[in-house]
């Protein structure tokens, strides 16, 4: 006869190959705390309704509690015959305080047990992660306040295109970074809802008192259909989405710290602490923490693809297929939150090579739109303009200058439209500071925004 919980029905055992392969307490073991907490709110919420005795209850609940300390003092060692945590803990449960342990699943599956404790543990993962992301925005806001004159190329194509400032290209992360924060915010709210008390798709006959669970587990509300609250993770799925996007922006912001540390551009220098050498080349300083993070975004991009896999084709309710939930959950959430952790500090702590990435703006006509501003601020249409300063940058490839070194008689033979204000124009300094729009890189416009950002990080 089988020993497990579930062996009434069988009259042999499971095969030890088969209860390997079959065990997910080699992972799911992560889920304690949260399988704890959810069985005293069960076993609280049967004795208050009269489904067991109060004192079976509280002798449940004092069992659980005693389990606790002893996983997180390092006293319990988990038993792969017992499959997964849920189980575990129910065994040892039984073990401690006898029959009275086999009580607490009244009423209640693992089915519905798992969609809780995935719930409770993602819904901390998100506080955790959103914590994170408040800490790199505001590093990010400091670094800025620390650099509204540093002027730098803007890039598109990956040629120069604009002089701006590294404080405003900072900000342009911080807008990206608080939509990551918001679109977790926006997970968190919808997976906050109890689906415990579904049972294994059909709910249960007992009078169960779902709400008051739910209340004390910090739920908003229950979930509104069995068959829903057991059979989906579309919560999970929308974090590892969240994560991926996250991630994204990261790897990003790393391609850019890779470019700007290397000796072609030079406009930062990485600390020690966060760079590393080679074995066999004595001068190199590698940007490896930028680099392992731009990897590891291909991982969250995979987890997302293996759970959207996962849940493709399965029919209603649950399929074992879900036990693979958890692992590519696990490592969204691990990789994340490590890569943030050892992020932000890695920015916090670069030099900036101001004088090299203003040198960098004087260079690739990076003035050339502002040229034409002025000729369309003069009546020229902007079209005629756009030609006149093309031919003015070929002529200046052909002499071997920038637009800067022309000679006013140059200018004026393009148009007579030029002034000589025009020398003035055109200098980075006033083509960052004229660009005074909200969102622009003008100092002043800059110091806005990060105040904004600020008040924004505040409220949330």
């Amino acid at each position: 006869m089988s020993k497990k919980l579930w062996g009434g029905r069988f009259q042999k055992g499971t095969d030890k190959v088969v209860e390997d392969f079959h065990s997910s307490i080699s992972f799911d073991q992560r889920l304690y705390k949260q399988d704890i907490r959810g069985s005293m709110a069960h076993a609280r919420m049967l004795g208050q309704q009269g489904i067991i005795a109060e004192t079976d209850a509280r002798a449940i609940i004092a069992g659980l509690e005693g389990i606790l300390i002893d996983i997180e003092a390092g006293r319990i060692e988990f038993d792969v015959a017992a499959e997964d945590i849920h189980m575990n803990i129910e065994k040892i449960l039984t073990e401690r305080i006898g029959d009275i342990g086999k009580k607490l699943h009244t009423a209640r599956s693992r089915n519905d047990q798992v969609a809780l404790d995935i719930r409770l543990y993602l819904r901390d993962e998100i506080a955790e992660t959103h914590a994170l992301l408040a800490d790199l925005i505001a590093t990010l806001l400091d670094t800025a306040e620390a650099n509204l004159d540093t002027i730098m190329p803007g890039y598109t194509h990956l040629q120069k295109a604009q002089p701006i400032t590294l404080a405003h290209h900072l900000l342009a992360y911080v807008q990206m970074f608080d939509r990551d924060r918001d679109r977790l915010a926006d997970c968190a709210r919808r997976l906050n809802r109890s689906p415990l008390g579904s049972g294994a798709l059909a709910g249960t006959t007992f009078p169960l008192d779902r709400l008051a669970v739910a209340k004390e587990l910090g739920f908003d509300g229950i979930t509104e259909n069995s068959l829903d609250g057991v059979s989906d993770r579309d919560f999970a799925i929308e974090f590892c989405a969240a994560a991926s996007l996250t991630m994204m922006h990261l790897s990003r912001f790393c391609e850019e710290i890779i470019l700007w540390s290397s000796q072609e551009f030079a406009f930062i220098e990485l600390d020690d602490a966060y760079s590393t050498g080679s074995s066999m080349m004595p001068q190199k300083k590698n940007p490896d923490v930028a680099e392992l993070i731009r990897g590891k975004t291909g991982r969250v991009y995979g987890d997302l693809m293996a759970l959207l896999t996962v849940m493709k084709s399965l029919p209603l309710a649950y399929n074992k297929d879900m036990q693979e939930d958890k692992e590519s959950l696990f490592d969204a959430v691990d990789t994340v939150k490590g890569c943030l952790t050892v992020f932000t500090p890695m920015i916090a702590t670069m030099r900036v090579r101001r004088e090299t990435m203003k040198n960098g703006a004087r260079g690739g006509f990076t003035n050339a739109t502002d040229v034409a501003d002025y000729l369309a601020k003069k009546g020229v249409s902007f079209r005629e303009a756009h030609e006149i300063v093309g031919k003015m940058v070929l002529l200046c490839v052909q002499k071997g200058v920038a637009l800067d070194d022309l000679a006013f008689d140059d200018f004026r033979a393009c148009s007579d439209a030029f002034g000589e204000d025009i020398y003035e124009a055109i200098q980075v300094e006033r083509c960052v500071a004229d660009r005074k729009v909200p969102g622009g890189p003008a100092p002043e416009a800059v110091k806005e925004a990060i105040a904004q950002a600020r008040r924004r990080l505040k409220e949330q």
